[in-house]
């Protein structure tokens, strides 16, 4: 299993804009397969810092979905509503139960 932490910290000025992008991503990526989650967290003492907590089945998912174009049109769109480039983790991990 393949976990991703996506940490974007989000314009004042675009954040309605930004959450109406990601919604249509969030979408697209749980439909997927090869997707386990895909979750938005905000930052409660930061409102314009994000977190996006991705789970996949395999590096082969995570591949495809950076390909899809869902997640290729929001990452486009990402470059002026962002205002710091995306950081990213990236875990290997194997669930224990």
């Amino acid at each position: 299993m393949i976990i991703i932490h996506a940490r974007m910290s989000v314009k004042p000025e675009k954040k309605e804009e930004f959450l109406q992008e990601i919604e249509a991503v969030m979408e697209g990526s749980r439909a997927e397969a090869g997707n386990n989650s895909y979750d938005l967290f905000q930052n409660p003492t930061d409102s314009n810092s994000f977190v996006m907590v991705e789970s996949w089945k395999d590096m082969e998912s995570v591949q495809a979905h950076n390909a899809s174009s869902h997640f290729q049109k929001f990452s486009a769109a990402a470059k002026k509503m962002l205002s710091a480039p995306l950081e990213a983790d990236v875990y290997q991990a194997e669930k224990l139960n």
